[in-house]
């Protein structure tokens, strides 16, 4: 796995969940019937969007530790609801876990390297 690689994939999971959580909470399974005010929770991922396009180091670092809240936002969903929003949840996950492990695959791969 190449930096390049952990970039798309950082990018493409970050993008991805984005869109999931509107479409989620305004038509897919809304909490309620017309779209919901959860959809604010797509807000925080816009933060460091720029970052993570521009290859920020930084903002890798810091945004492996905000997705953790998706992460657990979607478990505790999974686990406590049924049809749609089960899956919803699930590909919540699957999309945070992605963006975790492609961030810190990124910092890994990009940081200088030391020679003695």
């Amino acid at each position: 796995m190449t930096a390049r690689n952990s970039y798309l994939a950082a990018c493409i999971s970050l993008i991805t969940l984005i869109f999931l959580c509107l479409a989620w909470e305004l038509r897919l399974a809304p909490v309620k019937p017309g779209g919901s005010w959860l959809l604010l929770k797509c807000l925080p991922l816009l933060v460091p969007l720029f970052g993570i396009l521009n290859g920020r180091i930084y903002t890798y670092q810091w945004s492996s530790m905000l997705i953790l809240l998706y992460f657990t936002e979607g478990i505790v969903r999974a686990s406590t609801e049924a049809g749609t929003s089960q899956l919803l949840a699930a590909a919540e996950v699957l999309l945070s876990v992605v963006f975790f492990w492609a961030t810190i695959s990124y910092v890994r791969r990009s940081r200088p390297r030391h020679q003695p």
